[in-house]
């Protein structure tokens, strides 16, 4: 039972660090990342559809990002999509793909994009402190079944493996800022 408990919550907390890598990949940082753009919605016979489901996604220098639609008449649809997502990025279409060219970062937007990256990390940082309460409360709800050693026990597990994801987050923090930061 003890054991369903923890197994849960990690797979939650791993859940809460891809979302994080997820997070991070959206941000931009002067180079070119298909996941930059991937999940712009695109309006496709009245659906909002994610870009990475009309075309594909490429991207073929450094800083510039290449899409390709499955229908050469859904170019026009992509470019507003891209557009009204406002990502701070302009993109050209030639008739037969659109490329995005990513500007380099100025000094006060790699700033603005540290802070972003501070937020996002803290919202999953109070994610994952969610998840040990909640594991702490169905272990409590368990109690009658456990000597009061044995809970602080199972507590003070919960503890460390919470404590791991948390430098986990951490660790992801930091690298992504280093990332944005250098020139």
């Amino acid at each position: 039972m003890v054991d369903e408990i923890i197994k849960s919550m990690q797979s939650k907390m791993d859940k809460t660090v891809e979302a994080l890598k997820k997070d991070f990949g959206t941000i931009r940082t002067g180079k070119a990342s298909p996941m930059m753009v991937e999940d712009v919605r695109v309006d496709y016979y009245g659906t909002l559809t994610p870009l990475n489901q009309l075309g594909k996604i490429a991207c073929p220098e450094p800083r510039m990002i290449l899409i390709t639609p499955f229908e050469k008449g859904m170019l026009k649809d992509i470019e507003k999509a891209i557009f009204a997502a406002s990502l701070g990025l302009t993109p050209n279409n030639d008739g037969s793909s659109i490329r995005i060219n990513i500007p380099e970062l100025t000094g006060e937007r790699r700033k603005e994009l540290a802070k972003v990256v501070k937020q996002k990390a803290e919202e999953k940082k109070v994610a994952i402190r969610n998840i040990r309460r909640d594991a702490n409360d169905e272990l409590k709800k368990h109690q009658a079944e456990m000597s009061q050693d044995e809970l602080k026990g199972h507590q003070d597990k919960i503890q460390k493996i919470t404590d791991s994801y948390i430098a986990k987050l951490g660790d992801l923090e930091k690298e992504k800022e280093k990332e944005i930061t250098t020139l």
